[in-house]
């Protein structure tokens, strides 16, 4: 009885530490109180220890795990609290534990014995797979774990190192029941006794932990690592507009709820980071900024802000500087008046083509050659000039003989002196991408081959535009 008492007073003075300990530290803690039974059978058939395998044909240890459930014929209960523990919580999983076993030994194995005491004190530290198995906050935990104590067995001490395997009940919060089988194997070849200790018991946990120091323990903060308000579970309103930071889209800036915190400077319904103008009223289509003119470009980017205008002229109209009606983008001879069929440019007309050829039969070549005569320089001078004022036209330069020869050879004559002339008018100002030039030899006739007059007209160069 004299251990019983001091056993008692041990564990009171270890539940007291712990409580002091997690009231000043806020550290997380558990008690548990529960019962415990001492079974020396299933634990291999040896010699080793105290006590021997047989006694006579009494089977005093069996294989190991034989017989393991076997509690009414080997497990050794006391009818009342057997065991006091506290834990701690040291982080990732881990827990440590301080536990102090009380019993009274009347089997070993399948012989009787006369009431020995059984006293124990033992370290452990177990990881919990609760996370692993059932989530964070499941009820369903397990746990394996090593340890080491000491342990009396009608006064005699030992030193055992333990193995432990455990799950606990989470029936609420802060409650569970425990359930854990340990087995102790003891140091001391001579008087050790090897044996399984199994235990239930009921678990309370308690203590809590404040890490950012605004009074509300982590377990209740919603932001535990930052100073928060307890009217937001512990979460901070930094910039004080009711609205707590983690809600609010401009924590470190007073805004509305309308706009998740953030504020709206301008007054034109759109939140400043949503708008692009945040000081200068606007619309939502702009993303806050002003469109004066209304042409759907914000005035920052509008080259004219106060006149409509198309964004692929930098938010300005267009102009038609030579007035005929053709927008300079879309005329392709801006500075010379013409028509819209003709995309702004001037038409070729049938006087113009006639004036041409006025000028055009008035070239001459040297006798039964292509090669231009000098006094033909200028006639052709006037026919770049008149083409040049219609930029977008292309012309087809035509030469023409009379019959008098083999018809190969007017031919051949007709197409070098087209070519010719095509070629000369190149030098002279002329683009020769709106150049072409064919020979018709003695094909087309104006007029009879059979007088000098006729003959003359035949020989000739027309122009004409191409089609």
């Amino acid at each position: 009885m004299k251990h019983l008492n001091s056993f008692l007073a041990a564990a009171l003075f270890i539940f007291a530490i712990g409580v002091a300990n997690a009231q000043d530290e806020n550290n997380p803690w558990a008690i548990e109180v529960g019962v415990n039974a001492v079974d020396v059978y299933p634990v291999g058939v040896t010699d080793n220890g105290r006590l021997p395998a047989l006694v006579g044909d009494v089977e005093i240890k069996g294989d190991l795990f034989t017989e393991y459930f076997n509690q009414n014929d080997h497990w050794n209960i006391l009818p009342s609290v057997s065991k006091v523990a506290v834990s701690r919580y040291v982080g990732s999983g881990f827990t440590f534990t301080a536990a102090g076993t009380i019993n009274r030994i009347d089997k070993l194995g399948d012989l009787g014995a006369d009431d020995l005491n059984y006293y124990g004190a033992d370290g452990q530290i177990t990881y919990s797979f609760r996370d692993i198995v059932g989530g964070p906050g499941g009820w369903f935990d397990p746990s394996l774990g090593v340890g080491g104590g000491y342990s009396w067995v009608d006064d005699i001490g030992f030193g055992t190192a333990n193995a432990i395997a455990g799950v606990r009940f989470w029936i609420a919060e802060n409650i569970a029941l425990n359930f854990q089988s340990t087995y102790k194997h003891a140091f001391e070849d001579d008087y050790g006794i090897i044996h399984f200790q199994h235990s239930a018991g009921i678990q309370f946990k308690f203590g809590g932990k404040d890490t950012d120091g605004d009074g509300i323990y982590d377990q209740d903060d919603e932001c535990p690592e930052t100073p928060g308000l307890a009217e937001f579970n512990g979460c901070p309103d930094s910039d004080g507009d009711g609205i707590e930071d983690r809600n609010d889209a401009c924590p470190n800036t007073p805004g509305l709820a309308e706009f998740n915190g953030c504020p709206d400077s301008d007054g034109d319904g759109i939140a400043d980071p949503q708008d692009a103008c945040p000081t200068v009223p606007g619309l939502a289509s702009m993303n806050g900024c002003p469109d004066a003119d209304g042409d759907g470009i914000t005035d920052a980017e509008d080259g004219c802000p106060n006149e409509a205008g198309p964004a692929a002229n930098n938010g300005c109209p267009y102009q038609d500087r030579d007035g005929d009606g053709v927008l300079d983008k879309d005329d392709q001879c801006p500075d010379v008046p013409g028509t819209v069929a003709n995309n702004g440019c001037p038409e070729v007309t049938v006087e113009i083509i006639n004036q041409l050829n006025e000028y055009s039969r008035t070239i001459l070549f040297d006798t039964g050659k292509s090669t231009i005569r000098t006094e033909s320089y200028a006639v052709l001078q006037s026919i770049v000039d008149i083409m040049n004022e219609y930029p977008t036209a292309e012309f087809v330069i035509e030469g023409h003989t009379d019959s008098v020869g083999r018809d190969s050879s007017n031919q051949t004559l007709s197409d070098n002196r087209a070519a010719s002339v095509r070629q000369y008018l190149t030098t002279i100002g002329m683009d020769g991408s709106r150049l072409t030039s064919v020979g018709y030899g003695e094909t087309r006739p104006i007029a009879p081959n059979n007088t000098k007059a006729g003959r003359q007209q035949n020989r000739r160069v027309e122009i004409s535009l191409k089609n």
